[in-house]
């Protein structure tokens, strides 16, 4: 599987000739590029950096093979267009072509009492693969290879970002939410979570428009 970054919380996945979008928010310059090429587009929850709800709706519109998944809210937003918005939950699985995906999770991670936490769900990919979290720090009960790490956000905390990893214990983590720290905090989070810290865990920090091989 191919992994491409883009900006924050989105990132491509390809194999075996089917490619798919996770979290194609507002704060993802080449989203709409991305999805044009996507078979399927994968939603983690409704906020706007995570799910550009006219950019998927158009996207659906011109694109008549185009599959979407995520929670019950961002399924009620767009509609069904013919049965291709899905609503998944925890314990669902799915298969877009080439790769499955089981849904892990219910919540976002709390920000403060008077904020409410929306439905948030993650996505792990191909056996273990790569799990995207969204906004929370859920572990799945199954093994993670690569884990997309949220490093930045009002709802983010380093100290709990470290048990998490060690929570599940990925051979590899690349870091993810990124946007909103520095290049110089993101340097610091990276060595703090990473192999030589709280970890002992590769951390990669990939700049937009990177491929890895997963």
């Amino acid at each position: 599987m191919k992994l491409t970054k883009h900006a924050h919380a989105c990132v491509t996945l390809e194999k075996g000739g089917t490619r798919l979008v996770i979290d194609p928010g507002i704060f993802t310059p080449d989203a709409a590029e991305a999805v044009t090429r996507a078979h399927a587009v994968l939603i983690t929850h409704e906020h706007f950096d995570h799910f550009d709800e006219k950019l998927i709706a158009a996207a659906l519109e011109a694109q008549p093979g185009l599959q979407v998944y995520g929670t019950a809210t961002v399924a009620a937003t767009l509609g069904s267009h013919d049965g291709r918005v899905h609503a998944v939950a925890a314990g669902d699985t799915f298969s877009v072509g080439s790769l499955t995906a089981t849904v892990h999770g219910h919540r976002h991670a709390p920000i403060h009492a008077d904020i409410p936490c929306p439905d948030n769900v993650g996505y792990l990919l191909d056996d273990g693969a790569v799990y995207h979290p969204g906004d929370a720090y859920f572990a799945p009960d199954a093994p993670v290879r690569t884990l997309l790490l949220p490093t930045s956000g009002p709802w983010t905390k380093l100290g709990e970002a470290a048990d998490y990893v060690r929570t599940v214990r990925p051979e590899r983590i690349i870091q993810i939410h990124e946007l909103m720290l520095s290049d110089l905090g993101q340097h610091s989070t990276a060595r703090l979570l990473g192999e030589e810290g709280l970890t002992g865990t590769p951390i990669d920090r990939l700049e937009p428009g990177t491929t890895v091989q997963l």
